[in-house]
């Protein structure tokens, strides 16, 4: 049985992906700085291991076939990024495992390409999208060099999973229980969404077709590319009713933003809301199949349903 060690396993897409592979049938050994883990994820072994202590986290992996990275700090602790990402090479190398990794749009700066390829070039406008640069130049090195071989799967905002802390719980879908849906930018502009159980379907897909894959690979996930009316529809039809549509109040942040350094960093990234985007692949159907790609009806109502917002009928019957 193919072991698989999921760091960041109480984390938001963690906790997916480590159910998902689960119920794929791998070993999954779930990693966390505690050594707890959700209940959700029995059949799990659970691990303690920091992202920041390499050797403990050598430790933590050792044995494993696939090391999946999802250690992702709070937006105000974005300086730890890339020590972490040196430790899981370090994990990888010492343990001879396969990287599978997340990636996000930060890379491309603004002004935002509206369409982007897995050919697009970087050209990071803010400290984040440096980051993110310079963590997937590191993959890249490490691949090149024969040491780790990485499968970075890029994607949009998240979507689905218990949890919080992306931008369709906090923003979003805060206020649906009161009847208030609220647009975190121009309410018709494409932005690009990737409902977690999708992304993390298609993770599994990439591990089961390594063959198809070489030394380092960066990857599309072509998630729901959709405006805010369209998500508005949709939760309106999860909901059963009308949804009162407002606005992100972006002045109070940016007036608040010399002040309050969570709010400095989300006004930071607030081109991100008022650029169009989507991602498309011209690679990915062929490696996995059928890219998992819930309706967006579905998806909503099973999001909310997570967010224990109550839905007409609950995410089974939401089909």
């Amino acid at each position: 049985m193919t072991k698989i060690a999921i760091l960041g396993a109480n984390g938001r897409l963690g906790r997916v992906v480590a159910k998902t592979f689960i119920d794929a049938g791998y070993e999954v050994r779930a990693i966390t700085r505690s050594g707890k883990i959700a209940a959700e994820l029995t059949g799990a072994i659970a691990v303690a291991g920091d992202g920041l202590d390499r050797e403990a986290l050598i430790r933590a992996t050792e044995g494993v076939d696939i090391i999946f990275n999802g250690l992702n700090p709070i937006y105000t602790d974005w300086g730890k990024c890339l020590p972490m990402a040196e430790n899981v090479m370090a994990a990888c190398r010492a343990n001879d495992a396969l990287h599978l990794a997340p990636g996000n749009v930060y890379n491309y700066g603004s002004p935002m390409p509206e369409v982007i390829t897995e050919d697009t070039p970087f050209h990071p406008t803010t400290e984040k999208g440096r980051i993110r640069v310079a963590m997937e130049d590191l993959f890249r090195r490490e691949a090149e060099a024969g040491r780790v071989r990485t499968i970075l799967l890029r994607a949009g905002d998240f979507f689905g999973g218990t949890g919080s802390g992306a931008w369709f719980d906090l923003i979003v879908a805060a206020k649906m229980d009161k009847g208030v849906y609220t647009a975190p930018g121009p309410v018709d502009l494409v932005h690009e969404w990737a409902y977690l159980p999708d992304l993390a379907k298609a993770f599994v897909g990439l591990a089961e077709n390594l063959d198809k894959l070489g030394s380092y690979e960066a990857l599309n996930f072509t998630g729901h590319a959709v405006t805010d009316l369209e998500i508005k529809a949709a939760a309106e039809k999860a909901l059963g009713r009308t949804l009162k549509l407002t606005s992100m109040p972006w002045w109070v942040l940016r007036a608040g933003s010399p002040f309050v350094a969570m709010w400095r960093e989300i006004v930071s990234m607030s081109y991100l809301r008022f650029e169009p985007h989507r991602l498309v692949s011209a690679r990915l159907e062929g490696i996995i199949g059928t890219i998992p790609h819930t309706p967006l009806h579905t998806a909503v109502a099973g999001a909310l349903d997570d967010l224990s917002v109550a839905t007409i009928d609950g995410v089974s019957k939401a089909a």
